[in-house]
């Protein structure tokens, strides 16, 4: 498991490096996020002896079971729809929650992060395609959002989240992406600390890449396919 994850792991770097180079960025301010959902805490531990720390899970119970079973360095992001009366336990036991799409989450959040704790990192998630299945807010409500999300002690508001409806056209791709930059680039007017732009996955990680993505969520060009849910 080890040497095949490495090896998939030098596979992914180089794609990122070529992406990046082929966009005319530097690869280093583009940043991974292992996504570990219905992988085994061995998986993750091979991942992290391979060096790395940032891993990102859908479902918060899976995670409450996998984390005390890991390296207590490990910085765990929520990436997965969080119901407000779900919050709690990501308050507690995360370092970031991608999946904010809402005040009411925010406040309760913000809430619950206890005050030993740095600031829970958050980002409003973009739902680019207007799609009735995911999460998400619209462009036209990111600014009110980001403001008030911003004012809350607690947290500390980082940027956006997308995933934009599956093609395999990269150019229609990088025209999703581009909504999401253009987005993302109208709240950093406004809050000028913003630093993250998390879309990209391993199917199109390339068009996130062009498209000034700073967090790319890799899980199946990482960990190979993932074990069929029971």
């Amino acid at each position: 498991m080890a040497a095949s994850l490495a090896s998939r792991l030098t596979d992914l770097h180089a794609r990122i490096a070529d992406a990046a180079r082929q966009a005319g960025r530097d690869p280093r301010s583009i940043h991974l996020l292992a996504v570990s959902k219905t992988q085994p805490a061995s998986a993750i531990l091979s991942a992290y002896d391979a060096g790395l720390r940032a891993f990102g899970e859908n479902y918060v119970q899976e995670a409450l079971s996998k984390q005390p079973q890991l390296p207590a360095d490990i910085e765990w992001h929520c990436i997965g729809p969080l119901q407000s009366n779900k919050s709690k336990p990501v308050a507690e036991h995360f370092a970031w929650c991608q999946s904010v799409d809402s005040l009411k989450l925010a406040e309760r959040l913000a809430r619950q992060r206890p005050a030993g704790l740095p600031a829970l990192n958050v980002c409003l998630q973009l739902n680019v395609g207007a799609e009735v299945s995911k999460s998400g807010i619209t462009a036209a409500e990111a600014g009110a959002l980001a403001e008030a999300v911003a004012a809350l002690p607690g947290l500390r508001l980082r940027g956006l989240m997308t995933i934009p409806p599956p093609s395999d056209d990269p150019g229609q791709q990088r025209r999703w992406f581009a909504e999401a930059r253009g987005c993302f680039e109208a709240l950093q007017r406004q809050h000028p600390s913003l630093d993250t732009l998390s879309m990209g996955m391993s199917s199109d990680l390339e068009a996130a890449i062009a498209e000034g993505s700073t967090l790319i969520r890799i899980g199946t060009a990482l960990f190979g396919a993932r074990p069929p849910t029971r």
